[in-house]
């Protein structure tokens, strides 16, 4: 069986089929009967209720589990976690503080693990982003992508390796200090907003300071600063959509005008965690286009 921890671990091919697999409106009950376990070390609104309604739509049994239930690490180790969870269900999805803990749960059964998301991916983000991105402009081969704000999180570094995946052409936007460690071969980083945003066809950006970086608050707001997504930066792309990851802070990141805007496409990105969840889970239950 097969993992889904980061976009890394994916060939083209495998992408494509996911992203196949999500567009399907009905893809059958091939979970039906089954249980999967949603273990959620962090909150989240869409990923949960995402999670829950595409395991739903596939005939499977969601299972919140909340950290205090189980003790990640502390009650038990994140082995035994596992071990547990795959007595009972036919795939294991985990919403993580420390990418470290899926590796060990990966390793320790064969029951299929999914990344909800942890401190370096968030591989379902990137999925229903470039699903959102193919449904805009009618294809994912040269499509232009710019991401300003801050390059090095999870969120940034997914989408970089799912772009490379799609052929898509994505420049992120960040101070030196916030650039992406080791962007993927193809993908561009400069210091100018301006400069990557001009001939876009997408504006993507996410929040300046993520759960956990409440003391870098004030230096994450002075550096991000000059890289506020608003009106007159979006003037200088290629009448571009705009997508945001979400949750948003309106007047931080971007303004509330270029959120709720007639290009903002941050809705559609929404639902999409739905369809590519139910994409993903798809392919971990091992169905094919």
């Amino acid at each position: 069986m097969r993992d889904l921890l980061s976009i890394a671990d994916l060939e083209a091919g495998d992408f494509a089929e996911i992203l196949a697999l999500s567009e399907r409106a009905d893809l059958g009950t091939p979970l039906a009967g089954k249980g999967v376990a949603l273990v959620f070390e962090k909150p989240s609104a869409r990923t949960r209720n995402s999670m829950e309604m595409a395991a739903v739509q596939l005939g499977a049994h969601p299972v919140y589990i909340q950290k205090e239930e189980i003790g990640l690490g502390s009650r038990e180790t994140a082995e035994d976690v596992a071990r547990t969870l795959a007595c009972y269900h036919a795939i294991i999805a985990a919403r993580v503080t420390d990418h470290r803990d899926l590796s060990a749960m990966a390793a320790a059964t064969d029951t299929p693990l999914l990344n909800l998301l942890s401190d370096t991916d968030h591989p379902l983000q990137a999925l229903a982003d470039l699903l959102t991105v193919k449904q805009l402009l009618g294809r994912l081969e040269g499509a232009r992508i710019a991401y300003v704000g801050d390059a090095d999180n999870n969120v940034a570094r997914s989408l970089a390796q799912a772009c490379v995946l799609a052929g898509a052409e994505l420049t992120l936007a960040s101070p030196e200090a916030y650039a992406l460690a080791e962007p993927p071969y193809g993908v561009r980083h400069v210091t100018d907003p301006a400069e990557a945003v001009a001939g876009a066809e997408i504006v993507y950006t996410d929040v300046w300071v993520s759960m956990g970086q409440d003391a870098e608050a004030d230096v994450r707001r002075e550096a991000f600063a000059p890289y506020r997504v608003d009106e007159a930066l979006m003037a200088r792309a290629d009448d571009a959509w705009f997508m945001h990851c979400l949750p948003a802070r309106r007047g931080e990141e971007a303004t509330g005008g270029v959120i709720d805007g007639p290009k903002s496409a941050v809705w559609r990105q929404a639902e999409n965690r739905m369809h590519t969840a139910r994409g993903a889970l798809a392919w971990l239950a091992g169905l094919r286009r």
